[in-house]
């Protein structure tokens, strides 16, 4: 069987393409973000469908006959991004990205912050989509009369590709407009909400111009497929014992958790998992971002910055980093706070900072484990980051545990291939898609430097969240 799968992701759309197992070949392709105003984020919404026809045509050049066979088609994507679309799914506002802070003052309309937190899961901030769609009624309500569906970028292209309107438990469950049980709370736009279905509703494609832009063929089937982080932890074979980190344009740590409801810890945000249950999870302010913010000022790649950093040794020479370019987001959940280094001299340059960065990150994803994976003997690495080996060896440092990495990084389009297959009544278990491809330990002497490093660090990190007040 041939399969496509589509991760919508924040900064780009990959694009996969899977004879079987095996993964053939893989497609990216751009998607702008604009900063009109401090703390705004916004795409437009016909770039999330024009980066699909990009990715895939690329997949189609380069890989013609098994693109020319495919199957089925599978999601990953993004969450808490959103536009409205009037009835023919015409964009009627600017697509608002996860990162955006422009509702704060709406924040309030959310209620007591524990209580929607225990309800839905979802921290109660600007970030939060119920917020940042009482901001859009508020400010641009004029815009949006006509507006007939409230989707994400997954939602949008599904919908092109199959004239169905729909979105799945996954994504639902991390809007802030529903209880964990799946309930709709009382306030949210319904009349403006797609119905949500499970991550595996697979139906199929209808014929039209959208299907033809693409390349496929009428009736493939297309399965709905789920959230980002809910892809990757089935990408990975995360477990309460092996957590997920994911790089990406951020970095997650998150574990599957059965549930029930009453049992699920309250110290992090929770989703529906994409095979049931449920994810916590704990999303840091910014990784593959803050690099890239580097990159812009020094004139030097994503790369050439990693590698730069290798030569630093640990604790970037007294530099340390606050990268809360986001608000400083899990596990402090301080939205007024932002990004910061302390101790920089003349002697700190390009390759000081971005060691200091990935060290600031690292130390955060320790700080969240020890919230929601205190158990944890080995982490399952995901996303971008997963190649590069200066990341896993500050990781592993700051945490003292080893790495696990898989033969695929993109553990996204792996969750979404198998959710294909669920789908599609094959029997097939992550190690079929992405085996282990190593275990790295970690050197002793570098988790004795880096656990005496982390009071300092510690120490900076309280200072800099005390600057907010």
């Amino acid at each position: 069987m041939s399969v496509l799968t589509l991760d919508l992701g924040t900064s780009a759309t990959k694009a996969a393409l899977w004879r079987g197992v095996q993964l053939v070949a893989l497609a990216r392709a751009s998607v702008a973000t604009t900063h009109p105003q401090p703390g705004w984020a916004e795409q437009d919404p016909e770039a999330w469908w024009h980066s699909v026809v990009g990715a895939c045509g690329e997949l189609r050049r380069v890989e013609p006959a098994v693109f020319g066979a495919i199957d089925a088609v599978g999601f990953s994507a993004a969450r808490e991004t959103f536009a409205f679309f009037d009835a023919e799914l015409r964009p009627r506002s600017r697509g608002i990205l996860w990162s955006d802070r422009r509702a704060e003052e709406e924040v309030a309309s959310l209620g007591d912050a524990d209580g929607f937190r225990s309800r839905t899961g979802v921290i109660a901030s600007a970030g939060c989509c119920a917020a940042k769609a009482a901001w859009v009624e508020r400010h641009r309500g004029d815009a949006i009369i006509d507006a007939r569906w409230l989707l994400a970028p997954r939602d949008f292209v599904f919908a092109r590709l199959t004239g169905d309107v729909l979105t799945d438990e996954t994504l639902a469950s991390r809007t802030g407009f529903f209880a964990l049980d799946g309930t709709l709370l009382e306030g949210a736009p319904s009349d403006r909400l797609p119905p949500v279905v499970p991550a595996t509703t697979s139906t199929d494609a209808s014929p039209s111009a959208f299907l033809q832009a693409v390349g496929l063929n009428p009736g493939v089937a297309v399965v709905i497929g789920a959230g980002d982080r809910t892809c990757e932890v089935l990408g990975v074979g995360a477990s309460e014992q092996v957590p997920m980190v994911s790089w990406g344009t951020t970095v997650n740590v998150s574990i599957p958790h059965p549930g029930p409801v009453s049992a699920l810890p309250r110290v992090a945000q929770v989703s529906r998992g994409a095979l049931g249950a449920f994810v916590v999870e704990a999303g840091l302010s910014a990784a593959g971002a803050a690099i890239a913010w580097l990159a812009s000022l020094t004139g030097r790649s994503h790369d050439e910055l990693l590698a730069m950093a290798t030569d630093v040794p640990p604790g970037a020479r007294g530099c340390i980093a606050a990268p809360w370019f986001a608000g400083a987001r899990a596990p402090w959940w301080e939205a007024g706070a932002h990004a910061a280094f302390v101790g920089i001299t003349e002697a700190h340059g390009a390759a000081e900072l971005t060691r200091a960065v990935l060290e600031g990150i690292a130390f955060d994803v320790a700080r969240c484990l020890e919230l929601i994976a205190p158990n944890a003997k080995e982490l399952a690495l995901a996303g971008g980051g997963s190649a590069h080996a200066i990341w896993r060896q500050v990781l592993g440092g700051v945490t003292g545990l080893p790495i696990v990495r898989r033969s695929i990084d993109d553990a996204g389009s792996v969750g979404a291939r198998l959710l294909v297959a669920e789908a599609r009544g094959e029997a097939l278990v992550v190690d079929d898609v992405s085996p282990v491809l190593a275990r790295e330990e970690t050197a002793r002497a570098l988790v004795t430097t880096y656990s005496e490093l982390r009071i300092d660090a510690d120490d900076a990190a309280r200072a800099v969240l005390g600057l907010r007040n």
